[in-house]
């Protein structure tokens, strides 16, 4: 029989995702789950440790008796099996990040635990798209296009509208749906382009340049202004700079005043565990809600794929009915 520890942690495995905070690095996040899940783990009750026979020497005896060594049969703990000599069930845990996150940035970070490091990579073979919320500011340009960088020029942006931004973001949208047909590696004259596209699987094949594949203004109020980006294959150094070539293309210039993704493939903000539910608990609970949700999905895509013949039945009989009247 498994120990605690040992089951706990199979129930572990699997994917989840966090709320990074701006300003601090993903690998710390990632130390300080790691942290965290040791502690849970390890604080899971020990199995008692297993007893081994041994003879023991019997003290003292019969005076009288000759000169000689009383031997009695005992069980006694093996205490090479005791948590004290062995050390903690698990000292090193495996967990992966999803696409990451520059410590600028905030929002959601996916990780895997165990096994669910393969399930991590599978999920990123998938060509799923990230929502990022792009903060600006119009009025600046600096060296590195974020609003902490180096100011290297200055200019007015009284004459920019959101009409004018909004003409600018679609003219973005349209250049980038060009390069997502490029990198496809798909006859766009086929009948397979056309299915993928109806079903939404037209995209890069393998790793290609950052894709935009949707642009929308949710908040104009000059200067700032927040954009909401549909991307493929991102970074947030290249999410910057779009916001530098929009100031651009706008007759003025513009700063990133902060980047926060919002979802990344099937996780979105509201699954993601702030900092003070990076528990064992919180995250064991996160995972079992991902893998329940997703068996969800397989069973009614399972029962959508099933051919139905009542629904055929039930418009057959409709139009009898119509005909008979």
């Amino acid at each position: 029989m498994a120990a605690p520890a040992v089951r706990m942690f199979r129930r572990v495995e699997g994917l989840f995702c966090v709320y990074k905070p701006s300003g601090v690095h993903w690998k710390l996040v990632r130390d300080n789950i790691e942290t965290k899940l040791l502690k849970g783990l390890n604080a899971a009750p020990s199995q008692p440790c297993p007893q081994e026979v041994r003879f023991l020497a019997q003290p003292g005896g019969d005076a009288e008796a000759p000169k000689g060594l009383t031997l009695s049969v005992a069980s006694v703990p093996a205490l090479s099996k005791h948590p004290l000599v062995t050390g903690p069930e698990f000292q090193y845990l495996q967990v992966g990040v999803g696409h990451r996150l520059d410590a600028f940035s905030s929002g959601v970070l996916v990780l895997a635990v165990g096994n669910g490091n393969k399930i991590l990579n599978d999920l990123y073979r998938t060509r799923i798209t990230r929502v990022h919320l792009v903060f600006h500011c119009l009025g600046s340009a600096t060296d590195d296009f974020s609003h902490m960088g180096h100011v290297v020029e200055r200019s007015t942006y009284g004459h920019i509208t959101q009409d004018k931004l909004d003409r600018v973001l679609a003219m973005l949208q349209g250049a980038n749906q060009k390069s997502l047909l490029m990198y496809s590696n798909v006859d766009m004259r086929s009948q397979e382009a056309y299915e993928m596209a109806v079903q939404g699987l037209l995209g890069p094949d393998g790793k290609s340049a950052p894709i935009l594949t949707g642009l929308r203004c949710i908040r104009f109020e000059p200067p700032n202004f927040t954009i909401e980006v549909q991307c493929l294959n991102e970074t947030q150094k290249y999410l910057r700079k779009v916001v530098h070539e929009i100031g651009l293309e706008l007759r003025s210039t513009a700063v990133c005043k902060g980047v926060r993704r919002t979802r990344d493939g099937p996780f979105t903000l509201q699954d993601a565990l702030t900092r003070h539910h990076w528990t064992a608990s919180d995250i064991m609970q996160a995972i079992q809600q991902y893998k329940s949700s997703k068996k969800n999905k397989n069973y009614s895509r399972s029962k959508v794929k099933e051919p139905g013949l009542h629904p055929l039945e039930e418009n057959t009989t409709d139009s009898h009915s119509h005909s008979d009247r």
